[in-house]
């Protein structure tokens, strides 16, 4: 082994263990399924060449998959080879990673070509693609497992050189959260197999060896169903819907977590950065270029004042932040129902009207002006039409960009990041060109996605690059401290919860703006509980704007694979969706049952320095 390799015992007992169950499921656990009726019930494919029915009605000549047996075989041989470099610890581990994610990265594509021409043959005989099984074929949990584990292992191996330990410590902060997940994607899977039965279409009882079997494939197939609008461009766009104003709520918890604040007032301030942005968009005479972003600010300004109110609230007296915000919740739903829920009010015998509510019976305002109006976000890339095309390469090629200039400590990094990108953009604009649908074309993402990343951006610039971002979080980590320091703590105490309402406030460009609500009008129909959801995201962010944004879209995609979930089986529903994020939430308060060490570990010994001789030594070397 390389004197320059080090690696931790702990580290290649993960990279063997994983290796290990990863292939012992790839012989075991089914490995790609032809075909799944409504219900659920499939046609399973074992990496050793048996074919298991579910259904009672399998399809037809199945499409050959010698191709994706034989690379299955290949994968198997990389993840053993992958738990021989663990016990040896070798260097060249990572490589024996790499050969499998490239090994399974191209059964997976087998198997999608395989079924692409199936599905061909049958739609040149005019039979209706809703009608072709094969449409909800693909891989199965064996090959997953296996492509899991290999990438394991390329990060497991790579740990061993000085300059990728270095960069994977800048990530540690991720490992709560992302133990939290697994073991609520473990907790959620005994809940799945204890409550759902195995779907089947056969007409005889199922053995004991295909229920075990069965509810393995059930597993995956809840979990792959979840995570469906990964693979699907409108249910993607939905997911992103719902994410944005998670992103917003999960900034601005996040944002008060870093002042030593806890703010539970989201549900209050988006509640009346609503009203004033309705106030503003409807009421206020001005043309499109400045009644537009005056919406916006009025909608920031009012989470800003009902967040600003609290902090004053604990600076002046030191009153507790969670009963004052709490309290203002149920202030600023007050105030909603007064001024949408009716037309007239009685006040000392008298009867005023009031002009806020829209005529009918609904508890809403009046539309928005049309300068108001945010568009969506195909509509303002040029998807304007069904039939349209765009290229969404750039997305890509931005990925890339940021990838490379993270990885890369040259000092021509931007230079070499930005042609990379480049490339990549200019690679993939003809593989990634989309064409409208009415899907697409209906999509209600807006530009209040983007007013999200901003807020989501100037929180990370803010806090991290700012004087007053290094104050307020100073006086998070230590009051005390930061005041024995000149830090005004009640300034910056007041200046953190106006941010974090301002960000929870942003959440009207999206429900009032960005017509999330099927209208541009404020309606009593406001989800306030996106609010308290807020938490749950700044939680599994570690409050962090990167975490917070990735955390906001996972559980948009889940929300939206929880719909289908609930259409295909009769005992899961939704409801599971729930049950995960409850399960995240209590792990990461147990801190991913990790111990300190793992946590925050001691910084490493100096290197012991030469002595004046050696030194003299090397320079004259």
């Amino acid at each position: 082994m390389s004197q320059s390799y080090q690696t931790t015992k702990s580290a290649t007992s993960i990279a063997l263990y994983t290796s290990l169950v990863a292939g012992l499921g790839l012989m075991a656990l089914p490995y790609l399924t032809y075909a799944r009726n409504f219900s659920g019930a499939g046609t399973l494919q074992m990496l050793t060449g048996k074919v298991m029915d579910y259904s009672g009605f399998p399809p037809e000549n199945l499409p050959s998959m010698d191709l994706a047996l034989g690379l299955g075989w290949a994968l198997f041989a990389c993840l053993l080879l992958s738990a021989f470099a663990a016990l040896r610890k070798a260097s060249w581990m990572w490589i024996s990673g790499v050969a499998g994610l490239l090994v399974a990265a191209l059964a997976m594509i087998s198997i999608h070509v395989s079924l692409g021409q199936a599905t061909q043959v049958l739609l040149d005989q005019n039979i209706p693609l809703r009608r072709i099984p094969f449409t909800s074929g693909g891989a199965n949990m064996g090959l997953v497992l296996g492509l899991l584990a290999s990438l394991v292992t390329v990060a497991t191996g790579l740990s061993g050189f000085k300059v990728w330990r270095e960069r994977m410590e800048k990530l540690r902060w991720a490992l709560v959260p992302s133990v939290s997940f697994l073991i609520a994607i473990l907790g959620g899977a005994l809940i799945i197999i204890g409550i759902q039965s195995v779907p089947s279409g056969l007409s005889s009882p199922l053995t004991f060896g295909e229920v075990v079997l069965g509810k393995f494939d059930l597993i995956y197939f809840v979990y792959s169903t979840l995570f469906a609008p990964l693979t699907s461009l409108p249910d993607f766009l939905q997911s992103l819907v719902l994410a944005t104003p998670l992103i917003l709520t999960g900034l601005s918890v996040a944002f008060a977590f870093r002042a030593g604040l806890f703010n539970i007032g989201a549900p209050g301030q988006m509640t009346i950065g609503a009203i004033c942005a309705m106030l503003v968009g409807v009421y206020v005479p001005l043309p499109a270029a400045l009644l537009l972003p005056l919406t916006v600010i009025a909608g920031a300004l009012g989470g800003a004042l009902w967040g600003g109110l609290v902090g004053w609230l604990k600076a002046r007296f030191g009153s507790s932040e969670v009963i004052n915000t709490i309290m203002l919740n149920y202030v600023a739903a007050g105030i909603f129902v007064f001024m949408i829920g009716s037309n007239e009010v009685k006040f000392f015998g008298q009867t005023f009207h009031l002009p806020f509510k829209a005529e009918g019976f609904e508890a809403k305002s009046a539309e928005l002006q049309p300068g108001a109006h945010f568009p969506s976000l195909l509509y303002l890339f040029g998807l304007h039409k069904v039939g349209d095309t765009i290229s969404l390469s750039w997305i890509a090629g931005l990925i890339v960009l940021g990838i490379v200039f993270s990885l890369i400590k040259n000092k021509n990094r931007l230079w070499i990041a930005a042609l990379s990108g480049i490339a990549v953009t200019a690679a993939l604009w003809v593989p990634m060109t989309i064409q409208a649908t009415d899907a697409l074309i209906t999509s209600r993402l807006n530009v209040a996605f983007l007013i999200a990343l901003l807020a989501a951006a100037f929180f990370g610039i803010f806090l991290w690059r700012t004087a007053r971002g290094y104050e307020i979080r100073a006086v998070g980590l230590s009051p005390k401290a930061a005041e024995y320091g000149g830090i005004n703590v009640a300034r910056n105490t007041i200046l953190a919860m106006v941010i974090a309402g301002a960000f929870a406030g942003l959440t009207a460009s999206h429900y009032v703006m960005g017509g999330a609500l099927d209208e541009f009008r404020l309606k009593q129909s406001l989800p306030v509980s996106v609010g308290f959801d807020g938490i749950t995201i700044a939680l599994l962010g570690q409050s962090t704007p990167v975490g917070v944004v990735v955390s906001s879209v996972l559980f948009g995609v889940l929300d939206t694979g929880g719909m289908y979930v609930d259409q295909k089986l009769d005992a899961l529903n939704r409801d599971i969706v729930t049950v995960l994020k409850a399960i995240i939430v209590l792990i990461i308060a147990a801190q991913g049952f990790l111990s300190k060490k793992i946590i925050s570990p001691p910084p490493a010994a100096p290197e012991p320095r030469t002595s004046h001789q050696e030194e003299r030594k090397e320079v004259t070397a």
